[in-house]
């Protein structure tokens, strides 16, 4: 069997994970514990990433033509790459978090949303809330001024109750 007959179905999988990603960082993980990994691997997986570990040759190829091209010039040494197709911001978020207690973790770039990050610019949209979160900030803006509001009319209400009775009072009396 060729060499070649045995990489086209790596490289085809590298495709087919790229394929429609909002997003794929790349990071050096040499110096990882496995306990790290492991962890690492988890947190991704709960965010809806992919994590993969391929050859550099693997996915340079696999990313010939398309927005991941890019990426070329930084697959030295030993890679990872985390592919999400729905949360453009989750990998970097996940894994520039994730390096803050594993130094050894060294983001080296991504393409988001079609355009190369380098290793600031990865830090930098990891900053960026999910949108989740940002969902919820806005509801809750929304629901602020409603709450408030609701609020001031209980006050008022309640105010009013206790004059009502003030006032049925003072007529009786004369």
């Amino acid at each position: 069997m060729a060499k070649v007959e045995i990489k086209a179905p790596i490289v085809e999988e590298i495709s087919k994970n790229v394929e429609g990603a909002q997003s794929v960082v790349v990071v050096d993980y040499r110096g990882l514990t496995v306990s790290e990994d492991t962890a690492l691997r988890k947190a991704l997986r709960e965010e809806g990433v992919t994590y993969k570990v391929y050859k550099n040759t693997m996915m340079t190829r696999a990313f010939e033509g398309t927005d991941f091209e890019a990426l070329a010039p930084i697959l030295e040494g030993p890679n990872a790459i985390a592919i999400s197709k729905e949360d453009a911001t989750a990998p970097a978020r996940v894994l520039a978090k994730f390096a803050k207690t594993a130094p050894a973790l060294e983001l080296k770039g991504g393409i988001v949303e079609g355009k190369f990050m380098d290793q600031a610019g990865i830090n930098e949209i990891a900053s960026i809330p999910s949108r989740d979160e940002l969902l919820g900030r806005l509801l809750g803006s929304f629901q602020a001024p409603i709450t408030n509001f609701a609020r001031v009319l209980k006050q008022i209400a309640e105010k009013d109750g206790e004059a009502a009775p003030a006032e049925a009072e003072a007529p009786a009396a004369e």
